[in-house]
């Protein structure tokens, strides 16, 4: 099993200038998973690219965490009905191919 490494949540606030009641609030949401060794909380650090999406909505769009909830569920929904979309395409090429 690979090592997953960890960031600080406290390095990533400063770096990012952002508040730690703010990573709290998306994570109270569901939105992040933190993980707690020795009474340090970390996330992991392939998810800290969705983290740094939700700072710039958060910073640049003025949106609160529920609307970055509101927000994350419909980009997950988008993403579905996409791959859902091709699936329905690949079906119909083949069904002409068959019946040409």
């Amino acid at each position: 099993m690979a090592q997953q490494e960890l960031i600080v949540i406290e390095t990533l606030c400063t770096h990012y200038e952002i508040e730690v009641s703010f990573v709290d609030s998306l994570y109270s949401l569901g939105l992040i998973e933190i993980q707690t060794v020795e009474q340090t909380r970390y996330i992991s650090e392939e998810k800290v690219s969705d983290l740094e999406k939700m700072i710039r909505i958060h910073q640049e769009l003025e949106v609160n965490p529920e609307g970055i909830d509101v927000i994350f569920n419909l980009l997950q929904k988008v993403d579905e009905l996409k791959s859902e979309l091709a699936t329905t395409k690949n079906r119909l090429k083949r069904y002409e191919l068959e019946n040409q």
